[in-house]
């Protein structure tokens, strides 16, 4: 089994108080076992004062995560904060690791990082979490989950783009061992006795704007034609031709297939190309059905109250990892609590140690099915790891 641990820090130009407080809050919490593990979210600026690399650098295990805009852990939310969430345990072993930097391809890399960090390891891990880079308009968010769930058709996958909060998103980076990185991808693998639950939460359907339409022409997560209309057309007439739609989700049912379990996902549309195409944040398949979702306060904090509350029936829930899509906190800082879904989860899980914080895109399977997971890339959703 594991244990688990949530710490954290406001103390970004003071290293050594920083590190003090992580430890003093490790020793009040946690006793190492065998093997040890780290997930580390920090706002940037403790990149730029060089205390998320002191910290690491001190730790006595390894650690991997991203960059973020805001974070909770029992007892804790905020902004400018460092947070960790800490595993230990005899039965379970932790492989972490990073990519080489992508361009144009995601396959190989990871494919070469896995095979590196796994070395030794005669089957394959009982569940992966995944941090990805933020690479609009290079490679989606697909295609980093793609080029895993090649690897790993049978390993549950969860984990999050990077993410920041600047309006450009150009500090987003990822995290492995205190070094960050633009364009590579760090991960942890688990071996062993591990036992993980999902919780997906979306949004209420859009019932005040009627749109029910089938994608008819794309390719990967370009979407050409919708109802045969250019995308860009359709949407001007649809809703006002935003240049861009991060805030108006899209729930897309594909067509079945071996690889679908039919469950609906979200989707958002970040910008259009040159030619009207609209270039969606995931892949979206030719024949699926969209419709618009409600997109509010209202139907952001429902929904995931509604999961978080759910953490606490679970039995043996030993820790939390909570990702929030970017856009659910743009929402909710125009209507000025942009903290709220963070306490939301701060003050409903009770007794467990869970770090949550916000994502520019989520991954989570919506179900597993004789041992076969349908791991997912998820938009504008929360998604829950139970551990």
């Amino acid at each position: 089994m594991l244990k688990c641990a949530s710490v954290f820090t406001y103390e970004i130009d003071d290293q050594v108080e920083a590190l003090n407080e992580i430890k003093k809050q490790l020793d009040e919490q946690l006793t190492f076992l065998k093997n040890t593990v780290g997930i580390i979210m920090c706002h940037p600026e403790f990149i730029t004062s060089g205390t998320l690399r002191y910290i690491c650098e001190n730790l006595t295990f390894e650690v991997a995560g991203v960059t973020t805009s805001s974070q909770a852990v029992r007892g804790e939310a905020g902004e400018l904060i460092l947070t960790m969430l800490i595993m230990t345990s005899d039965d379970v072993s932790f492989k972490v690791g990073v990519t080489e930097s992508f361009s144009k391809d995601a396959a190989a890399p990871v494919k070469a990082a896995y095979e590196k960090a796994s070395a030794g390891e005669t089957g394959h891990p009982g569940l992966a979490i995944i941090f990805p880079p933020l690479m609009l308009g290079d490679l989606s968010g697909d295609a980093f989950l793609t080029s895993w769930k090649e690897l790993l058709p049978k390993t549950p996958i969860f984990g999050q783009i990077a993410m920041d909060d600047t309006v450009s998103f150009a500090d987003s980076e990822v995290i492995h061992n205190g070094i960050n990185y633009k364009k590579a991808l760090s991960f942890i693998l688990f071996y062993g006795n591990i036992n993980p639950r999902f919780l997906v939460a979306t949004l209420h359907e859009n019932s005040e704007v009627s749109l029910d339409a089938e994608i008819t022409k794309a390719k990967d997560n370009i979407v050409y034609e919708i109802d045969n209309i250019n995308t860009r057309e359709f949407f001007m007439s649809h809703l006002g031709g935003q240049e861009s739609m991060l805030t108006f989700p899209l729930k897309i049912s594909s067509p079945a297939s071996d690889d679908d379990d039919g469950i609906p996902v979200v989707r958002e549309q970040p910008f259009y190309a040159a030619d009207g195409a609209g270039i969606f944040s995931g892949t979206v398949e030719e024949g699926a059905k969209i419709s618009l979702l409600k997109f509010d306060k209202d139907s952001i904090l429902s929904k995931s109250k509604a999961k978080i509350e759910k953490i606490n029936e679970l039995p043996d829930a030993n820790g939390a990892l909570l990702l929030s899509c970017i856009a659910r906190r743009i929402v909710l800082v125009g209507t000025g609590d942009h903290l709220t879904e963070l306490n939301i989860a701060k003050d409903t899980i009770k007794d467990i140690p869970f770090m949550m914080g916000y994502a520019g895109g989520e991954i989570c399977p919506t179900s597993i099915r004789d041992g076969i997971p349908f791991n997912r890339f998820h938009n504008n959703s929360v998604v829950i790891l139970v551990i």
